[in-house]
C-alpha cells in the first residue's frame, strides 16, 4: 500500500538538512556534553572502590537503614566479585549525567507548566510523545547528528528519562495546600519568595518522586544506548544477546537490577523525612525487654 503522507521522508530529510546546515552547532554541543559526561565518569573513576562502596552503604544506613545498608554491602561486593565493577561505575557515571541534565531542563520546565496553562497545553502532548515512542527510534537521529559514542546515548536518554520531572514537579507545584499559598501572599512574598520559599518546598515529595523515576528511567535507556556505543553495563549484555551466551546476560543483567535497586531507595528515601525512613538497628531487642505498663484487675 502507497503512503499518502510521506511523514518518514519528511524526517528524514529534516535531519539530513539540520546534519548539511548546522554541522558546527551540533559538534559544539557534542563536545560540551562529552566532557561534562567524561568529568562525572574520570570523577567516580578516580575514588577508589573501597571508598565508594562505603559511601553508598553510610548514605544508605542513613536514609534508609541497617537492612538496605546490608543489602547494598551484599550487593557490591557481588558486582565486584563477578568483575563487573569497572563497567558498573561506567553506567553510573552515563545515568548520572543523563539524570542531571534531566533535572536542569525538566524541573524548571515542570514549574514553569505549573505557573503557564498555555505552557502546559504545549508542552504536555510532547511530553506523551517523547514518553511513548520507542526507546530505540531515538538512538537513529542521534547517532546521524552526534555519531557513535556517549554523546547520542546520553542525549537519546535525556530525552526518555525527562518526562517524569516535568510531570511530578508540575503537579507537586500545582497541588501546594491552597491555604500555605494563600498565607504566603499574606505576608507578603514575592512570586519568586513564594516558589523557593513555600511551593517547592512542600512539592519536593512529589519533585523527589519525579527525580527517582528519571533516575530509574536513564538507567534502562543508559542500557539500550549501548548499542551507539555508549559503554558501560549495556556493552556486556549486548555482547550476551549476540553470543548467546546465558552465564554473561545473567551476570551483567544482575549488576544492572542491583543498581537500580541501591539508586531506587536512596533517592526514594530523600521525599521523606529521615526519621520517617529509618529503621533503628536494636529497635526489635529494645521492643522485648520494654516494660509493660501494669494493669490492674478488677
Amino acid at each position: 500500500m502507497s503512503e499518502i503522507i510521506p511523514l518518514g521522508r519528511w524526517v528524514d530529510q529534516s535531519v539530513h538538512y539540520l546534519l548539511d546546515h548546522d554541522a558546527n552547532s551540533f559538534d559544539a554541543v557534542g563536545k560540551a556534553i562529552e566532557s561534562f559526561a567524561a568529568f562525572i565518569e574520570h570523577g567516580l573513576q578516580a575514588i577508589p572502590m573501597w571508598a565508594l562502596m562505603a559511601f553508598f552503604i553510610a548514605v544508605g544506613l542513613w536514609r534508609v537503614g541497617w537492612r538496605f545498608a546490608m543489602f547494598a554491602t551484599a550487593s557490591l561486593l557481588l558486582i565486584y566479585a563477578t568483575g563487573f565493577w569497572d563497567q558498573t561505575v561506567v553506567t553510573l557515571g552515563l545515568t548520572l549525567s543523563s539524570t542531571l541534565i534531566s533535572l536542569v531542563v525538566g524541573i524548571p520546565l515542570g514549574i514553569w507548566t505549573a505557573k503557564n496553562k498555555l505552557v502546559q497545553t504545549i508542552v504536555r502532548p510532547i511530553l506523551d510523545l517523547m514518553q511513548t515512542m520507542p526507546a530505540f527510534v531515538y538512538l537513529i537521529p542521534a547517532a546521524m547528528l552526534f555519531g557513535l559514542g556517549r554523546v547520542p546515548g546520553i542525549l537519546s536518554t535525556v530525552i526518555f528519562a525527562m518526562p517524569p520531572a516535568v510531570r511530578l514537579t508540575s503537579l507537586g507545584i500545582k497541588h501546594v495546600n491552597r491555604e500555605i499559598v494563600e498565607a504566603g501572599q499574606a505576608f507578603g512574598c514575592t512570586p519568586w519568595q513564594l516558589l523557593y520559599k513555600v511551593q517547592f518546598p512542600n512539592a519536593l515529595p512529589s519533585i523527589m518522586q519525579g527525580v527517582n523515576q528519571t533516575i530509574m528511567m536513564a538507567l534502562s535507556m543508559v542500557i539500550i544506548a549501548s548499542m551507539v556505543g555508549a559503554g558501560g553495563l549495556g556493552n556486556d549484555v549486548l555482547a550476551s544477546i549476540q553470543r548467546l551466551d546465558i552465564g554473561l546476560g545473567f551476570e551483567s543483567g544482575l549488576s544492572v537490577v542491583l543498581l537500580a535497586i541501591m539508586l531506587d531507595r536512596i533517592t526514594e528515601s530523600f521525599g521523606r523525612a529521615p526519621g520517617a525512613v529509618r529503621a533503628p538497628l536494636f529497635s526489635g531487642i529494645k521492643q522485648l525487654f520494654r516494660p509493660r505498663p501494669m494493669i490492674a484487675e478488677a
